[in-house]
C-alpha cells in the first residue's frame, strides 16, 4: 500500500541535528518539504537560514526558505549555542552558499502554505525543532491555524527527565517559554518529543565515520559536524553519543518511527527557576508526549541519510 504524501512545513534553528534532521527528512520519498521557516536558538534566525540553503543546495533540492523571529517574544535573543553547534551553527564546517531566503517572514509563510492546504485531501503537518516564536506569531496572524494544520509535532521540554540548559528546562521551550505556552495552550493536535525520549536514541563516532567515509561533500560536512557535536557531548555524558533530539522528532513527524504516546496536560512555566518547564499539570491542555520509541530509530535516520541523492555540482 502505497504511504500518502504529507505536506511538510519545517520550523527549525538550524545547528547540527537540525542538519541531521534535515538531510533525513530530504530522503523519505512520502514527505513533500513545501516550506522551511529559521529562527533563532543555536544561531541566529538569519545564519538558521544561512546553513539551511546550503544544506539544500548541497542536496539539489529547492524548498522556499523564510527567515523568522530573530528575538523571542517580549525579550532579547541570548546569543545562541556556539559552545553546541559551534560559532556558525554547524560546528564550524564551511558550507558552500545556497539560494536566497524567500521575502516572506517564516510566520507569513507558514499561514499561507497553512491555507493553500487547508482544503485538500492531506492538510499541511508542521514540525518544529526550534523555539516556537514564528508559531506564535502565526497565530496573531491566523487564530485559526491550528484548525487549518494536521499534526503540529514539536522537539522540546523535558516532562520527567532532567532539562538541559537547567535543572528542568530544555533550550527549545527555555529560549521562548511564552511561545511556547501560547502555542501549547493554542488547540493544535500536538506531539512533543522531549528529551525523555531523545536522549534514549544516539548516534556515535562510527556514525560519523560513515559519513564521513561516504566521500561527497554534503556526507564529508554532516559527519564533521556530527565529530565536533560528539566532542561536546562528551564533556556532558562522558561517552562518546550525541542524542538525536532533532532527527528522532523528524523520524517521528514522518511516519517512520513508532512512538508510544502517554497524553499529559501540560503547562509552560514563565519566570522564576523553572522558567521554560513543561509541567505536568492537573488542568492544562492535553498533549501527546512521546516517551519511547522503536529502538530502530537511529538506524532508520542514518540510512536515509546516506542514501540521500547529492548534488553532483557540488564538489569538495
Amino acid at each position: 500500500m502505497t504511504t500518502p504524501t504529507v505536506p511538510l512545513f519545517l520550523d527549525c534553528d538550524t545547528g547540527v541535528d537540525d542538519a541531521l534532521a534535515l538531510t533525513y527528512l530530504l530522503d523519505v520519498p512520502h514527505v513533500d518539504l513545501v516550506g522551511i521557516g529559521t529562527v533563532s536558538g543555536n544561531i541566529d534566525s538569519a545564519t538558521a537560514a544561512v546553513n539551511t540553503t546550503a544544506l539544500l543546495g548541497m542536496c539539489g533540492r529547492t524548498v522556499p526558505v523564510a527567515v523568522g523571529a530573530h528575538d523571542p517574544l517580549g525579550g532579547a535573543y541570548g546569543g545562541g549555542a556556539p559552545h553546541v553547534h559551534g560559532v556558525n551553527g554547524v560546528g564550524g564546517v564551511d558550507l558552500p552558499a545556497g539560494v536566497a531566503a524567500a521575502e516572506d517572514p517564516a510566520a507569513e509563510l507558514l499561514v499561507r502554505l497553512a491555507r493553500d492546504h487547508a482544503d485538500t485531501a492531506r492538510k499541511l503537518d508542521v514540525l518544529a525543532i526550534g523555539p516556537l516564536t514564528n508559531l506564535a506569531v502565526a497565530l496573531d496572524l491566523e487564530p485559526r491555524l491550528p484548525e487549518l494544520v494536521g499534526t503540529l509535532t514539536i522537539m522540546g521540554g523535558a516532562v520527567w527527565d532532567a532539562g538541559n540548559v537547567s535543572p528542568t528546562a530544555e533550550a527549545n521551550i527555555h529560549n521562548d517559554a511564552e511561545a511556547a505556552r501560547r502555542v501549547l495552550r493554542a488547540g493544535f493536535d500536538l506531539v512533543l518529543v522531549p528529551l525523555d525520549v531523545t536522549r534514549q536514541h544516539r548516534f556515535d563516532d562510527a556514525d560519523a565515520d560513515r559519513f564521513i567515509a561516504a566521500g561527497d561533500p554534503l556526507r564529508v560536512a554532516l559527519g564533521t559536524m556530527l565529530s565536533r557535536y560528539i566532542d561536546f557531548y562528551e564533556t556532558v555524558d562522558h561517552v562518546r553519543r550525541a542524542p538525536l533530539h532533532d532527527p528522532l522528532a523528524a523520524a517521528i513527524a514522518a511516519g517512520e518511527v513508532e512512538p508510544t504516546v502517554r497524553p499529559t496536560p501540560l503547562d509552560v512555566v514563565v519566570g522564576g527557576a523553572e522558567h521554560g518547564r513543561t509541567a505536568p499539570v492537573a488542568d492544562g491542555p492535553s498533549v501527546r508526549v512521546v516517551v519511547t520509541a522503536d529502538e530502530r530509530a537511529a538506524d532508520v535516520i542514518r540510512d536515509r541519510i546516506l542514501a540521500v541523492a547529492p548534488n553532483p555540482a557540488v564538489r569538495a
